[in-house]
């Protein structure tokens, strides 16, 4: 257990049921309930599995309690089921307890031999700290008080707070977490934006408390000139400024102004000072993200019916329903929209040579996933782990993207909507299409998502950076805890992959076939750098059909078909003059047409069978989804053993030639990047037994889909109503 973690508790003889049709493989243990996770002790080893990546915070049997979504309990006799709310009462002794996970997994527990009232109370006491009343109930306030009381006590022996490494922080670079001037005044030099500036007007959050207490504007505005306009604007959040192109555009989130009379004139200030910020004083393009992306309701609406389609719906129907089933959710077709209008805005960017502001009524829902989605397009630094960290950092933690409510981690918010994981979604759309593009894994992507859900680390655990020191600050003063000139309390960071995972489970999060921007080779003896360039990489395609370059099926790919990107423009776009349309219709033509630079922009395919539903993600507990020595997974497998046998080569041909002097030089070729490793060149051998789509999860123990049979639950679970409400469920007492 964590330090400060207390056992609630706890039940013994207990059941945890492996297969939804027979019992014999069912395990036998003590069920735990703690202030942060519920735990199932067990001394049995997991029938039907071969492997399990293990989680340093987390048991093989552990779900943390943020993660749940809703506590499902069952008499069998009385034939009586109840949700749990936190401090509700259970006027029956349950027989079962169904726990229903908010990344789609389903557990289940019987107590036939259990005693009936310790029973009940486990099943009260998850219920109860599952769904905390207050932020500062949370675990993670709990760790850090004690951290903070008893230095000794860390979790995993690390300090709390830090930005971390990327994944075993070999290379020693830290997430930059833009909590300082630096950080923000870095990111500038690094894209060229000279005509702009760290602006430090809301330090001690004194303008605005959804903002963080630095952030870049445009050099032509004066910081009174900020503070004035600041009113007008809804929750006073100013332009914030996201990235630079190399051309001088700029991307800029700006949340709606509430003030009718002065909306005209301040509204020609802010885009007159981004103009001037152009070197070549381009105009400025205004993208109003409520009228042409959905909602955070209809995303939402859309993530519950997803959930059911992945957890309830029997997977034996034929493809045809499940396939119209899965389009009816209207969760691929939001993926799409985002795509789609990220990759207009990119046109404006990159071939306009305009700047380009997301205007959104608060500034920090659609315009976190826009920004983000439009950077890592035209950015290849932000396709690299560090880089993509440094982009949620500053696109979602610090722009004040409201995790706290949007992943609902208190259980009560009417606010919730999954817009988090649709970027997630989004980006992995790209990886699939992409691959030698991103340096990380979909594995990486996963994980992230599921690092959402761990209420110890503070990176997701806010609505916004002054919340953080607002509620850290009052619980220091309750629990007598010195601050000193600390801002708050320091939190774990999600970003220190080390808490989380041994340095030999972080290689998953390696892509092996990310082509950087240089490998090391050997050449006469001496290490050196060979660059690629967007010649060599057009050099590698040169043998290939042109029906297959850059992902695509076929020529029939460059006509205009429904929901391509040279089909139909946004709104705004038709407004243009026709010429403009032309021009962007152009643009992705010749681009779709070209090799792809895998270090400039990458487009999303997205019409047709392009955007596809991300398997590993949701997929992954559905044990009838599961294929065994299939998935990407094998071609993962392969790759890695070709990149390492790659690597082996390099340590040999340095062996041969190497001298005393660069053997220091070259030690990073010592150690293996790669997860999956060749045990000498030329190494045939087959794929290891443990492989499968779900890999490195295993669905083993989670009882998706199929009803659960001898319950009086059976009928209800396959109505596929569980995960609507609350309500739902007969209220039986």
């Amino acid at each position: 257990m964590q330090g400060s973690e207390i056992v609630v508790n706890e039940v013994n003889f207990v059941r945890k049921c492996i297969a939804t049709d027979t019992s014999q493989y069912d395990l036998w243990g003590k069920l735990v309930c703690t202030n942060f996770k519920i735990s199932f002790i067990t001394d049995d080893p997991m029938p039907l599995q071969k492997f399990h990546y293990k989680n340093l915070l987390l048991g093989e049997h552990d779900v943390p309690l943020t993660c749940i979504e809703q506590i499902v309990t069952v008499n069998d006799t009385k034939r009586k089921q109840k949700v749990l709310g936190p401090n509700q009462k259970l006027k029956f002794n349950p027989t079962e307890l169904i726990i229903y996970c908010k990344d789609f997994r389903i557990v289940r527990f019987r107590f036939d031999e259990a005693g009936p009232e310790s029973a009940k109370k486990v099943c009260l006491a998850i219920a109860h700290y599952s769904q905390p009343t207050d932020l500062q109930l949370l675990f993670a306030f709990e760790y850090v008080g004690e951290i903070y009381h008893n230095p000794a006590k860390k979790v995993n022996g690390i300090d709390p707070g830090g930005g971390g490494g990327g994944i075993g922080s070999a290379s020693g670079q830290q997430t930059p977490l833009f909590e300082t001037y630096s950080d923000w005044d870095r990111e500038i030099k690094r894209t060229g934006a000279s005509e702009w500036r760290v602006c430090s007007v809301n330090e001690g959050y004194m303008i605005s408390t959804c903002l963080p207490e630095y952030f870049v504007v445009p050099s032509s505005l004066a910081d009174q000139d900020l503070k004035l306009y600041s009113y007008s604007f809804i929750g006073r959040r100013m332009p914030l400024w996201s990235w630079n192109h190399p051309n001088g555009s700029a991307l800029v989130r700006m949340a709606n102004i509430k003030d009718v009379l002065q909306q005209r004139r301040i509204d020609q200030r802010i885009c007159n000072a981004i103009t001037r910020s152009h070197p070549l004083r381009s105009d400025v393009y205004k993208s109003d993200l409520d009228k042409c992306l959905p909602n955070i309701q209809e995303i939402q609406a859309a993530h519950i019916k997803l959930k059911q389609l992945c957890v309830n719906e029997p997977f034996e129907e034929t493809e045809e329903k499940w396939l119209s089933s899965l389009e009816n959710t209207h969760w691929l077709e939001y993926i799409r929209s985002f795509l789609k209008h990220s990759a207009e805005l990119v046109y404006m960017m990159e071939r306009k040579h305009v700047s380009v502001v997301l205007q959104e009524e608060e500034g920090r829902d659609l315009s976190c996933l826009a920004a983000s989605l439009i950077q890592v397009m035209l950015d290849p630094y932000f396709r690299t782990i560090v880089g993509f960290q440094s982009l949620i950092q500053k696109e979602w933690v610090m722009a004040g993207y409201q995790f706290l409510d949007r992943c609902n981690h208190l259980k009560r918010s009417d606010k919730e909507s999954p817009l988090f994981l649709m970027f997630l979604d989004c980006v992995w759309q790209l990886l699939e299409q992409y691959p030698a593009a991103f340096e990380f894994s979909e594995m990486y992507l996963t994980i992230l998502y599921d690092s959402a859900r761990i209420s110890l680390f503070g990176t997701f655990l806010f609505n916004c950076p002054h919340q953080r020191v607002k509620e850290s600050t009052e619980f220091a003063i309750s629990k007598n805890i010195q601050l000193g000139d600390e801002k708050g309390l320091k939190f774990p960071c999600v970003w220190d992959w080390s808490l989380q995972f041994t340095s030999r489970d972080r290689l998953l999060f390696h892509n092996p076939l990310y082509i950087g921007k240089s490998a090391p080779c050997v050449q006469n003896g001496a290490v050196k750098t060979f660059k690629r360039s967007k010649k060599n990489y057009s050099s590698t395609l040169r043998g290939v059909p042109p029906a297959l370059k850059n992902g695509i099926i076929s020529e029939q790919e460059f006509l205009p078909r429904r929901n391509s990107l040279i089909l139909k423009l946004k709104p705004d776009f038709l407004q243009q003059a026709e010429s403009q349309s032309n021009s962007m219709e152009q643009y992705f033509r010749d681009w779709f047409a070209k090799p792809v630079d895998l270090h400039g922009v990458i487009l999303p395919h997205i019409s047709g069978t392009q955007i596809k539903p991300w398997k590993l993600c949701y997929f992954r507990w559905v044990p009838e989804a599961q294929i065994n020595h299939g998935g990407f997974i094998t071609a993962f497998h392969k790759v890695s053993l070709l990149a390492d046998e790659v690597d082996m080569l390099n340590r040999n041909l340095r062996q041969y030639k190497s001298n005393s002097s660069l053997q220091g030089s070259c030690s990073e070729l010592d150690q293996s990047r790669m997860y999956f490793r060749a045990n000498s060149l030329n190494d045939t051998s087959d794929a290891p037994d443990f492989l499968s789509s779900s890999f490195p999860f295993s669905p083993v123990g989670n009882l998706c889909r199929r009803s659960i049979l001898g319950t009086p639950l059976s009928k209800f679970l396959s109505g596929a109503k569980i995960w609507l409400s609350t309500e739902t469920l007969a209220n039986e007492d």
